[in-house]
């Protein structure tokens, strides 16, 4: 059986939104040895589909426009601008009648906002992009969107998060479909994780933790973040602003929205990642060095603000083990100085 994925691309739609998935469902072919999947892009308007890049797409067909087709899953990929698009009511009826109609429907990235403007994500759990996740649940309240995912499954509502995302979201269909050997072999094809480990709050850098509030309170959290291994406490900071303790925590939550403390514990996560990310030292010596009691305490902090643990997070970001993998080889597989 031939299943007919459809992917409608939104205005200015980011290309491998679309092409991701594609190259996923294509490889499933191949693996397959059979036509599985059938598919079709289109787009909200007549005309070429021009991407975020300037690359122009020719769509298959225009949402709302002529005879519906049987679709068996439809994907609505997302666009860098997406929380600003307003779709014309056609393209919004065609989306809740499809959707409908489909085994299964979802996004890729910020086509999530389509989706819930058709109001077809009312009551259910969804992903997308992390720097547009608290903006998509201010605007659809009824929805409730998890920040950290790369996708989500929920009923036949399937979401990913941003971009390269829907590659995983595609593989989960695929496994779904043909099974865990043939999504296994398209990943393995495709040189990507098969399971990708931890969230996405691994890639966001929203939660940094930049200076806010009156220029005093600012110098002090500047002062922390050079300074991560010193006593932060609440009676130092209060210190260093010659005002009392009760004073200083009542202004800082005020002015920063968060207590001291959740604010030094973040500004020292971004200190041991920047230190995982260039190579300078094991975890426990960068407990220390950013002013963690011991081991413990950094990996529990850190799977708390990034969602994965030191040691797994040095794995995928560290930059010397990059350049290690990338630098050319001789023929018995050793780096070339």
């Amino acid at each position: 059986m031939t299943r007919t994925i459809a992917i409608l691309a939104m205005p200015g739609v980011q290309l491998l939104d679309v092409s991701g998935p594609l190259d996923v469902f294509a490889e499933a072919n191949v693996q397959a040895g059979m036509a599985a999947y059938r598919l079709i892009v289109g787009a909200c308007a007549a005309g070429p589909l021009v991407s975020s890049s300037g690359l122009r797409l020719t769509p298959d067909f225009v949402a709302g426009a002529g005879a519906d087709m049987p679709i068996d899953t439809l994907l609505v990929a997302g666009c860098p601008n997406a929380t600003e698009v307003v779709l014309a009511p056609a393209t919004l009826d065609w989306l809740r009648s499809t959707a409908t109609r489909s085994r299964r429907f979802g996004s890729v990235c910020s086509g999530a906002f389509a989706l819930a403007a058709a109001g077809l994500l009312n009551g259910v759990r969804v992903t997308t992009h992390w720097a547009v996740a608290k903006a998509l649940g201010r605007a659809f309240p009824e929805v409730e969107v998890d920040e950290d995912a790369i996708h989500v499954r929920d009923g036949k509502v399937r979401t990913a998060a941003g971009v390269t995302a829907g590659l995983d979201l595609a593989l989960a269909l695929v496994e779904e479909d043909l099974g865990r050997a043939i999504a296994m072999r398209v990943a393995s094809q495709l040189v990507m994780f098969f399971k990708r480990p931890g969230g996405q709050l691994q890639f966001s850098r929203k939660g940094e933790a930049a200076p806010v509030g009156r220029s005093a309170l600012q110098e002090v959290q500047r002062w922390v973040a050079a300074n991560p291994s010193l006593d932060h406490s609440v009676a130092e900071l209060a210190r260093r602003m010659d005002v009392s303790p009760r004073h200083f925590s009542r202004m800082f939550r005020a002015e920063v929205g968060m207590t001291p403390a959740a604010w030094v514990e973040i500004a020292r996560v971004e200190a041991a990642r920047r230190m995982l990310e260039d190579g300078h030292g094991m975890p426990k010596q960068i407990a220390a060095r950013c002013g963690f009691a011991d081991v413990d305490v950094l990996r529990r902090a850190f799977r708390r603000r990034v969602g994965v643990t030191p040691a797994d997070y040095r794995r995928s970001h560290d930059r010397a083990e990059t350049d290690a993998a990338l630098a050319p080889r001789n023929a018995n597989g050793r780096n070339v100085p």
